[in-house]
């Protein structure tokens, strides 16, 4: 099994910044890529950004340009630095790893963008 933990999360104001931290554990078997979904209520869950092992980059169209995805293949850990956050972010953000098998969710963690 994989276990997937955020962290990171809170209140921030328009404008301001945040870095959410996903540390991945386990049978971590692969060099699989990772990324970060969220969902805001009401909605779907939609994609931020991926990161493959090797570091080729996919985001999300609301996203490109404010946020950034990294990650320490050493750690096992993904990394999402959100600048310019705007109230529309507001959203519970999940990490994820794809592996072959199938996909694991961490937890959640909670943006909240107001002021």
């Amino acid at each position: 099994q994989v276990q997937l933990v955020e962290s990171g999360g809170g209140l921030v104001q328009p404008g301001g910044s945040l870095r959410l931290s996903c540390a991945a554990s386990g049978r971590i078997l692969g060099y699989y890529p990772m990324g970060w979904y969220r969902e805001a209520p009401g909605k779907q869950r939609e994609l931020v950004a991926t990161m493959s092992y090797g570091g080729n980059t996919n985001y999300g169209g609301s996203v490109k340009g404010r946020f950034t995805i990294s990650r320490d293949n050493a750690k096992n850990t993904v990394y999402l630095q959100m600048n310019s956050l705007k109230p529309e972010d507001t959203a519970v953000y999940y990490c994820a790893l794809f592996s072959q098998q199938q996909t694991y969710w961490g937890q959640g963690t909670q943006v909240t963008v107001s002021s």
